[in-house]
């Protein structure tokens, strides 16, 4: 008897950021609020940013547009406001500023 894997075949909404990263908004979507949700969109977060630079090797996508992003995927039911959140986009900010060398 073969056993049968069930797949997840649902169109994946962003490319650029892979299935993983839709199925740990879905699963964090679903999880009531406190610290283990915060910490896990921080995460997502972190994931997301890199694999737009992995994407995207032009731009730089900020925390902004990742937030965004959250947002859009979660249909609203992550919102990426708690101070972890903040302090990480506080310190992107900071570092995003790049000097160019001569």
């Amino acid at each position: 008897m073969a056993l049968q894997l069930n797949r997840n075949t649902a169109p994946i909404r962003m490319r650029n950021y892979g299935r993983i990263v839709q199925d740990m908004i879905a699963y964090a979507g679903n999880m009531p609020a406190g610290p283990e949700r915060d910490s896990l969109e921080v995460y997502i977060a972190q994931c997301m940013r890199q694999r737009n630079l992995v994407w995207n090797r032009d731009q730089e996508a900020g925390l902004n547009r990742v937030k965004e992003d959250i947002i859009r995927l979660s249909d609203g039911k992550l919102t990426c406001d708690s101070p972890a959140f903040e302090q990480m986009l506080a310190q992107s900010n900071a570092n995003g500023v790049k000097k160019k060398k001569k």
